[in-house]
């Protein structure tokens, strides 16, 4: 990595503990319209930009200003062996850097761990929430109901315990995560697996949430939560929960995707996202 970077870079920030965050952005700040604050899963190798790549351009073209920030742990962002990542520690890094733009008005969008940062992140920071997006979301049930049960699940903590060598390990958890194995290019594996080396086992290890799904009544902003069908990590039944207990929630299922909706399928990610945006969010 230190030759040649497995993403684009762009700008870093310095965080109040010494850390040092990379974000990506895409499009300009706008005084009427929130920023969309683009929050990635928890899988090896994972950063803001391979996560919404897809997506980001097209935010921006509907006139959004939209930031996909690499977690502590992830991407370009510094990488301590010795501190806990936690959800908590990725929501203050996430209030940090939306200080420091000098937003307003933030629409989190979330997959997988990033769904409960983004969930935490509304909870902790009711006043600059416009609404939400989530994808696959952690953070709506408790992870010990399901998560010892799933196929992707099991997977990425044998993955965190033995830290396989070689790229075809790393690809056998990246297949678990989409519906189209097709989706795991060369291109994919290059932007991932080097920072997945890069990683402390801590950064999974150490993993631990709050507990969101006790007040999500609480989050009264609208809320439109995408969902794979042929999700392996997070039950899909899990939809249910989103339906009821969210006071202004739309569902969207696919049959075509896994994990990475967002990544499976853009086209139809995008047009609702945008959808979404400009006639339910205020």
């Amino acid at each position: 990595m230190a030759n040649k970077l497995p993403i684009p870079e762009d700008k870093y920030l310095t965080l109040k503990s010494g850390l040092r965050i990379h974000y990506v952005e895409a499009g300009k700040p706008s005084a009427d319209k929130p920023m969309i604050l683009c929050i990635h899963g928890g899988g090896p190798g994972a950063s803001g930009y391979s996560n919404y790549k897809k997506n980001m351009p097209a935010f921006a073209e509907a006139g959004y200003y939209a930031v996909a920030p690499d977690l502590p742990g992830f991407g370009l962002s510094d990488k301590p062996s010795d501190i806990d990542y936690t959800s908590t520690l990725h929501v203050q890094a996430m209030a940090e850097l939306v200080e420091s733009l000098g937003v307003s008005a933030v629409v989190p969008i979330g997959n997988s761990l990033g769904g409960s940062v983004a969930l935490e992140f509304a909870l902790t920071y009711p006043k600059w929430l416009a609404g939400l997006i989530l994808m696959a979301p952690g953070g709506l049930a408790d992870p010990k109901s399901f998560w010892g049960t799933t196929d992707g699940g099991m997977a990425l903590a044998k993955y965190a315990r033995e830290r396989p060598e070689g790229e075809a390990a790393f690809r056998e958890v990246l297949s678990l995560l989409l519906h189209d194995n097709a989706t795991i290019t060369d291109d994919v594996v290059a932007e991932r697996y080097p920072v997945a080396q890069a990683q402390p086992s801590r950064v999974f290890t150490s993993v631990s949430i709050q507990p969101t799904w006790e007040r999500l009544e609480e989050i009264t902003r609208p809320v439109l939560c995408f969902w794979g069908a042929a999700d392996r990590f997070l039950p899909v039944s899990q939809t249910l929960i989103a339906a009821e207990r969210f006071p202004d929630c739309k569902v969207v299922i696919s049959n075509r995707a896994g994990h990475w909706y967002m990544l499976e399928q853009p086209a139809d990610f995008n047009r609702e996202a945008v959808d979404f945006l400009v006639n339910q969010v205020r």
